[in-house]
């Protein structure tokens, strides 16, 4: 049996001796609709499938004060159907041509996507466009509250009732202070969902769901001049709107000292949460901070898995990542401790773990494991139609090439030891972290 191990150096070899290989390229074309809507399109005839990905540039950073969760809100809204999609219709309709839907919403965008049978593509089409022309108007009194309460119970069943969910809730407004567009959590709070009118959602509807602050791609088994044809038949009469105006990209002040912060709650084991500000996403930085996480937390002989869980028996689990977000981004390392162990000693341990990469510095072996591990699962992704649709849109609303990936491998591939170890260096500074303790109720000296 061939180990994980010898089939990320497969993967490697492979990728070397192709260079620039096709496989790492999605070939694609983009065009610009009158009413300024951006239409990505890529072929591919493998499976009679199609993928759709849309995005508006829309997240919770662009929410205005004692607003918060009105992005969150409208991917529920959107759902909701309206006078040609009867509520509910549009998942049954969509589910029985052999299709399916999501959505979800960040700091930056909201992300709406499907899948289906090639033959459905014009039923795709036409349900989006219906949505984007019409739901605004349709909006009312009854519909905002429905969505409102599914909103607030998913907030209670996700975040505020859930094993270290609170962690989620409390960190943006440690990490980001008052003002910044991140300082708040993108699910909101119950009390601007419960202020929120019907009038303020309609603008907010207004402002954001336009063509000229959307992009679609379509990918898989179409004909591109065929494809941009329904897009316009279904899209093209929708006005274009005003392309809002977003709040100026800025990095978070320094947080000047280490915060630290202890919450008791319903939870069995303690748990640590050690969160720095990093390089945004596609910044410089950004992929070197990404391979630490890999060296850091990654396979039995990463850095904390082998301090923490493998060579002694502190933690129960340990993970790390670069969270890349278009305005900055945040290194969050988690530790949840075993039984009888207490978090200063995770701490400690944490720390003098860090310190000793800092002083010493990363491997070109560690280096080239976390480079081919990252490569091996993003070539392996690019299999899925579904996540070259939503790459070609990511790469589309942050850097506004949809042909971006082979720019960001090449990320990867110019990193080396000295400039992870420079990177590393600039982000884990001790005094500039948030360090947030989760406490079992019941063990309250578990400290």
């Amino acid at each position: 049996m061939v180990s994980f191990k010898g089939m990320v150096a497969a993967a490697a070899t492979l990728l070397a001796l192709s260079g620039e290989a096709r496989a790492q390229e999605i070939p694609f074309s983009r065009v610009r609709l009158k009413n300024d809507l951006t239409l990505i399109l890529h072929e591919d005839h493998t499976l009679p499938r199609v993928a759709l990905n849309l995005i508006y540039r829309v997240g919770s950073r662009d929410e205005e004060p004692r607003r918060t969760g009105f992005a969150h809100l409208f991917e529920h809204l959107m759902f909701m159907g309206t006078t040609r999609v009867p509520p509910k219709m549009f998942d049954a309709w969509m589910e029985s041509a052999g299709g399916s839907n999501n959505a979800w919403t960040s700091n930056d965008h909201t992300d709406y996507h499907e899948s289906g049978p090639s033959n459905a593509l014009a039923l795709l089409l036409w349900l989006e466009a219906d949505r984007l022309a019409t739901l605004g108007r349709e909006i009312d009194a009854p519909r905002l509250d429905l969505q409102r309460d599914v909103v607030r119970n998913e907030r209670r069943q996700t975040s505020e009732n859930v094993p270290y969910g609170k962690v989620e809730l409390r960190l943006p407004e440690l990490l980001y202070p008052a003002g910044h567009p991140y300082h708040h959590p993108v699910i909101g709070s119950h009390e601007d969902l419960e202020a929120a009118s019907v009038e303020d959602v309609r603008r907010f509807f207004e402002t954001y769901y336009v063509p000229s602050n959307a992009s679609l791609v379509i990918a898989g088994d179409i004909r591109p001049e065929e494809a941009k044809s329904m897009v316009e038949r279904y899209f093209g009469d929708i006005p274009a709107g005003k392309k809002p105006s977003r709040k100026a990209p800025f990095a978070p002040p320094p947080l000047g000292k280490e915060v630290r912060e202890t919450l008791e709650d319903q939870v069995e084991l303690p748990k640590l949460v050690v969160t720095y500000h990093s390089p945004a996403r596609f910044a410089e930085g950004d992929a070197e901070m990404d391979l630490l996480s890999a060296i850091l937390s990654t396979g039995k002989s990463s850095r904390l898995y082998k301090a923490l869980v493998y060579d002694r028996p502190l933690a129960q689990s340990v993970s790390v990542a670069q969270v890349s977000q278009d305005l900055s981004g945040l290194f969050s390392i988690e530790i949840l401790a075993r039984d009888g162990v207490s978090l200063d000693q995770i701490e400690k341990t944490l720390d003098s773990t860090l310190d000793e990469l800092l002083t010493r510095g990363v491997t070109r072996e560690e280096l080239q494991r976390a480079r081919n591990t990252y490569e091996f699962s993003f070539v392996d992704r690019l299999q899925s139609l579904q996540e070259r649709a939503r790459l070609l849109n990511m790469y589309e609303v942050s850097t506004g090439d949809p042909g971006f990936l082979p720019r960001d491998l090449a990320r990867y591939r110019a990193a080396s030891p000295a400039s992870v170890l420079g990177w590393a260096k600039k982000t884990l500074q001790r005094p500039e972290r948030v360090v947030f303790r989760v406490l079992p109720k019941s063990r309250k000296g578990a400290r």
